[in-house]
C-alpha cells in the first residue's frame, strides 16, 4: 500500500571534462565523474566500469555512436543507442535516433525520440516497452 519513495534525481557529480563547441572527437570515449559535450563526438561514449558517470549533452552537442552512462541530461542530438542505468532527462531540444534503455525517465515537451524506449526494471517482469513513431511533441 505504501511504497518507499524512489530517488528520482541525478546524482551530483563534478563535471570534470568538457568537449567544447569547437572540438570534434573521432573515437570512443570512456570517462568517470562527469562529462559535458558541447561539440561533436563520432564514436561510442561510456562511463568507466564501476563509476557513476554523468553525461550532459548541450543543445549544440552531437554524439554519433552508442552511449552507456549512469545519469544523463540530453538537450542535443544522439544518433545511436542510449543506455542510462539510473536517471535520464530529455530536455526540449533533445533528438535521439536509436533505442533508449533507462531506469527513470523525464521527457520534456519538444523532445524527439525515433526508436524504442525500454524501461530497465529491478526484475525482468517489470520491463515496459513503448514503440514511438518519429514524431515530435510540440509545445503549446
Amino acid at each position: 500500500m505504501f511504497r518507499k519513495k524512489q530517488n528520482k534525481s541525478i546524482e551530483i557529480n563534478k563535471l570534470s571534462s568538457l568537449v567544447a563547441d569547437n572540438v570534434e572527437i573521432n573515437g570512443d570515449i570512456a570517462f568517470s565523474a562527469g562529462l559535458r559535450v558541447d561539440g561533436r563526438v563520432s564514436g561510442n561514449l561510456s562511463n568507466k566500469e564501476g563509476s557513476k558517470g554523468l553525461l550532459v549533452l548541450s543543445d549544440q552537442g552531437r554524439i554519433e555512436g552508442d552511449v552507456h552512462v549512469y545519469d544523463a541530461v540530453v538537450n542535443g542530438t544522439i544518433v545511436g543507442n542510449l543506455t542510462v542505468d539510473h536517471f535520464l532527462e530529455l530536455q526540449p531540444k533533445s533528438r535521439v535516433t536509436g533505442n533508449i534503455s533507462y531506469r527513470q525517465l523525464q521527457m520534456d515537451c519538444g523532445a524527439s525520440v525515433d526508436g524504442t524506449l525500454t524501461r530497465i526494471g529491478d526484475e525482468l517482469a517489470e520491463r515496459n516497452v513503448v514503440e514511438l513513431q518519429p514524431a515530435v511533441a510540440k509545445q503549446s
